[in-house]
C-alpha cells in the first residue's frame, strides 16, 4: 500500500483541520500562565514608580538635613558699581562702597617698522622686559626673526608678564604690550634688546602705566591691584564693574531655606498623588490601579505618617509649628501637606537655628529630615519592603517563563503524538476503504455470474 504523505488523503477526513483545533485548545492551557506574567510585569513597573517617588522625596528631605542650609548667606547689592557673593566666613551687615578708581593694566608699544613678516634680527639675542615693580623678565628672540615672530615668542614665554599684540598705525607696524594683570606694580614699564635693537620702546607716546583700584567701604580707603577685592568685607568678594557708589548688604541667605522647604512638600505631595494613581479604582468603569489594596503601599503610607505625624525635640518639634499641615482631600482620598506662608516665612526669617535643629538636629538622625531619610531607606533598601516586592514579582515572573517554556514543550509533544496517531488513523481508513472497494468489486462480477446462470 502507499504511503500517505498528507493528512487526510487517504481517508478523506479533515484532519489537519482537527488537529488545528486540537492545538488551539492546548494552546488555551498558555493564557492563564501569560495573564500571570503581565499582571507581574505590571506589578514590577508599579514598584517601580513608587520607589522612584520614595527616592524623590527622599532626596527632598535630605537637603533639609544639613546644618549649613540655614547658616548660609546672600548679599544684595544696591546700584551698578560693584557685584558681590559671601561666603561662609561673612557675616550680617550692610556696607556703603564707593568705587573711585578701576584697576587697569599698563600698556606700552614700540617704534614702527616697515613689515611685520620680513626678517629684523640678524643674530640670536635677550629682549628684556621692565616691570614697574622692579622686576624684569628675560625673552630669548631667535636671529632672523620678523615682527610677527617676536610677538610669538613672548606670547608662548610662560609667566611673560604681558600679552603682545601688533598694530597698524597707518604707516608702519608697531609691537604693543599690555600688562598681563591689572595694577601699578605689574605695569608694564619698558624693554630692551641686548644686541641691535629692531626697534625701540616708545615711551614718551604709548606708556600707560597700570593703576591700583582705589575704593572706599564704609568711609574707610581702600586699595587693591585688581578689580575683585577680597578681604574688604569679611567673607564677601566684591567685583568692582565701574566707578560709582553702590550699597552691600549681607543678610541669610531665605531663598534656599523657603525652595528647600517648598521642594520638600511638593515631594511629598507627588508621592501621595503617585500612590493615588497605583491605587485608584473607577466604579464606573471598573478599572483598578495596579498596586489597589497591595500591602506594601499601606506599609509605606502607614510608616511615612508615623514619621510626619511625630516630634522631634526643640523649639519647634512638629511639622505644623513650622506651617507645614496635613489637609484631606475627598475627592483625591488621601491627605496632602500644605504650606501656610506667614508661618514659614515667620520661621525662615526670625529662627533658623531652631528651624536647622527641627530638620538637621544635632545628628544625621535626630531631626525631621533624618528620620524620614531612615524611614525611607528601610523602605527601599536591598532588604526593604518594596525592593522585597520587586525582587519578589521578578522570581515570580521567571518561574513563570520557565513553566510558559515547559508548558509550550509539552503541547509541542502531545501535537506530535497526535500528527502520528491521525497518520495511523488516516492509512487504517485508506486501507479499509480499498478492502471496502475490492470487496465490492467481488461481490458485483459475481451478482453478474450468477445472474446470466
Amino acid at each position: 500500500m502507499a504511503s500517505i504523505t498528507s493528512l487526510g488523503i487517504g481517508s478523506g477526513l479533515d484532519l489537519n483541520g482537527l488537529l488545528d483545533q486540537l492545538k488551539e485548545a492546548e494552546e488555551e492551557k498558555l493564557v492563564p500562565i501569560k495573564e500571570r506574567q503581565e499582571i507581574q510585569q505590571t506589578k514590577i513597573s508599579a514598584y517601580g514608580q513608587l520607589q522612584s517617588a520614595l527616592s524623590q522625596f527622599q532626596t527632598a528631605a535630605d537637603a533639609l538635613n544639613d546644618s549649613a542650609l540655614y547658616e548660609s548667606l546672600s548679599t544684595n547689592v544696591g546700584g551698578s558699581a560693584i557685584t558681590a557673593a559671601a561666603d561662609a566666613e561673612a557675616q550680617p551687615g550692610s556696607y556703603n562702597v564707593t568705587v573711585d578708581t578701576l584697576a587697569t593694566r599698563g600698556t606700552l608699544a614700540s617704534d614702527g617698522v616697515a613689515t611685520s613678516d620680513e626678517a629684523i634680527t640678524v643674530a640670536d639675542q635677550i629682549l628684556t622686559l621692565s616691570f614697574a615693580d622692579g622686576s624684569t623678565k628675560e625673552i630669548s628672540i631667535t636671529a632672523d626673526s620678523s615682527l610677527e615672530d617676536i610677538r610669538d615668542t613672548i606670547n608662548a614665554t610662560e609667566d611673560s608678564g604681558v600679552n603682545a599684540t601688533i598694530v597698524n598705525d597707518g604707516s608702519n607696524f608697531r609691537l604693543a604690550l599690555s600688562s598681563s594683570e591689572t595694577g601699578a606694580d605689574a605695569s608694564i614699564d619698558n624693554f630692551s634688546f641686548d644686541g641691535a635693537a629692531p626697534f625701540a620702546a616708545d615711551t614718551t607716546n604709548t606708556l600707560q602705566s597700570g593703576t591700583d583700584a582705589a575704593l572706599t567701604v564704609n568711609g574707610i580707603a581702600i586699595t587693591s591691584p585688581t578689580n575683585q577685592v577680597e578681604g574688604a568685607i569679611q567673607g564677601v568678594t566684591l567685583n568692582l564693574q565701574e566707578e560709582g557708589e553702590s550699597t552691600v548688604k549681607v543678610e541669610q541667605d531665605t531663598l534656599k531655606v523657603r525652595e528647600a522647604v517648598t521642594g520638600f512638600v511638593n515631594a511629598y505631595n507627588d508621592l501621595k498623588d503617585k500612590i493615588g494613581d497605583l491605587t485608584s479604582f473607577n466604579s464606573e468603569t471598573g478599572e483598578a490601579g495596579e498596586l489597589l489594596g497591595d500591602s506594601v503601599v499601606r506599609t509605606v503610607e502607614s510608616r511615612l505618617r508615623g514619621v510626619l505625624g511625630g516630634a522631634v525635640e526643640g523649639e519647634l518639634s512638629i511639622l505644623s509649628d513650622i506651617g507645614i499641615s496635613q489637609k484631606y482631600d475627598g475627592g483625591l482620598g488621601y491627605s496632602k501637606l500644605e504650606i501656610d506662608q506667614d508661618k514659614l516665612d515667620d520661621a525662615i526669617a526670625n529662627d533658623q537655628g531652631a528651624l536647622a535643629t527641627f530638620f538637621a538636629g544635632d545628628t544625621d538622625e535626630a531631626g525631621m529630615a533624618g528620620q524620614i531619610n531612615t524611614a525611607v531607606e528601610q523602605l527601599i533598601s536591598p532588604n526593604g519592603r518594596v525592593k522585597g516586592a520587586i525582587s519578589g514579582a521578578e522570581s515570580l515572573k521567571a518561574s513563570l517563563v520557565e513553566r510558559y517554556t515547559s508548558m509550550e514543550q509539552s503541547i509541542e509533544q502531545t501535537m506530535s503524538r497526535y500528527r502520528a496517531q491521525f497518520g495511523q488513523l488516516d492509512g487504517m481508513i485508506a486501507q479499509m476503504n480499498q478492502t471496502s472497494s475490492y470487496l465490492t468489486q467481488q461481490f458485483d462480477a459475481l451478482d453478474a455470474q450468477l445472474g446470466r446462470n
